[in-house]
């Protein structure tokens, strides 16, 4: 790391933290790879624009709740330890940057 760059304040360095939903989280990532699956086969087989269109309405809902589920999980966790420790600013900073990215 140069000496520009600071560590995020929850991992000092490390860009690993421990999932406290993960199982959830791989369950619910592993049905969406199987809906985009289907929606691949759905286009294979000439299936109507409509189902289509609608299984990929279901798999944005699908990731949405896995964003969701991991800014929870970030702000209960990381962002509440670096406000704790003083570093809230950074933190905050850091998760207003994914959330603008995110909502584009």
């Amino acid at each position: 790391m140069s000496k520009t760059e600071s560590p995020t304040p929850c991992h000092d360095g490390e860009k690993t933290v421990t999932q406290p939903h993960k199982k959830a989280l791989l369950n619910r990532l592993n049905r969406i790879a199987g809906q985009v699956k289907g929606i691949s086969n759905m286009i294979e087989s000439d299936r109507y624009c409509i189902d289509i269109l609608t299984q990929i309405s279901a798999i944005q809902s699908a990731l949405n709740a896995v964003v969701m589920q991991l800014i929870e999980d970030h702000t209960k966790g990381c962002v509440r330890k670096a406000i704790w420790e003083g570093d809230g600013d950074v933190a905050i900073s850091e998760l207003m940057g994914v959330l603008k990215k995110i909502n584009r």
